[in-house]
């Protein structure tokens, strides 16, 4: 039996990296997915090659920033596959524009606040009644090793990844026992996005030779959002499980 039979599951951010490997997992491991991606044909991409391989899936245009636009892709998944089991909040990411405290715009500590942050918070608003409607399941957040850690450079993404970090574990607190909160901290993670973020930036470049055990695969993080997604996972919830290659503790 296939780990995630008979689930439903929408992952955000799901026409590329991270985002696009969870879903195809998801469906290899029996779940119908729900591709929620702002680029329409990235996110149709993407359902289309879950299709191809013999699962099930459908792609929605959604700005998880706009509240009746997440709103609007979990009722629609609702009423196409008639439930909710899986959250996963992966909708989000860093840039080259990020800096210190006293250096980084303004305008980028916004950016990555509304889109992490809030874009995590709407998820959760609108898909925890709908998980809880359809006898419980899992919400898998996109935290990240920078807010389990001190790193230079990186204080709007941090400021982002540390809130979703915390508002998981009160998540975890308010909605056990139907719906269990956790949350992924990945270290540098080998997408097109990412290797253009780390190129030319010594931080992250001396962040990334860090890792003991070689660069992160978006697979690698898909396989711990599965262990989530899953029964497997019945008794964990309000937790930050870094997905890290060493670097934590090296």
């Amino acid at each position: 039996m296939a780990r995630l039979d008979g689930k439903v599951a929408l992952i955000t951010g799901a026409g590329t990296g991270i985002g696009r490997a969870t879903a195809k997992l998801f469906a290899r491991e029996g779940a119908r997915v729900v591709v929620a991606e702002i680029n329409a044909d990235a996110g149709e991409q993407t359902a289309q090659l879950i299709i191809q391989a013999g699962g099930e899936a459908i792609a929605i245009k959604t700005d998880v920033t706009e509240p009746d636009s997440i709103q609007a892709a979990i009722d629609k998944s609702v009423q196409h596959y008639g439930a909710l089991h899986v959250l996963h909040n992966n909708a989000g990411g860093s840039t080259p524009h990020d800096n210190d405290v006293t250096q980084a715009p303004i305008e980028e500590f916004w950016r990555v606040i509304k889109l992490d942050l809030f874009g995590t918070f709407l998820g959760c608003r609108f898909g925890i009644p709908a998980i809880m409607k359809s006898g419980g399941g899992s919400v898998i957040n996109m935290s990240s090793t920078v807010a389990l850690m001190g790193i230079a450079g990186r204080d709007c993404y941090t400021a982002a990844k540390g809130g979703i970090a915390s508002m998981t574990r009160s998540m975890a607190v308010e909605f056990a026992p139907k719906v269990r909160v956790n949350a992924i901290g990945p270290s540098v993670t080998v997408t097109d996005r990412v290797r253009k973020l780390v190129e030319g930036n010594s931080a992250l470049e001396k962040m990334a030779d860090s890792h003991l055990l070689g660069l992160i695969e978006p697979e690698d993080i898909a396989n711990m959002a599965l262990f989530f997604a899953s029964d497997e996972s019945s008794k964990i919830t309000g937790q930050v499980y870094p997905v890290d290659s060493g670097i934590i503790i090296s």
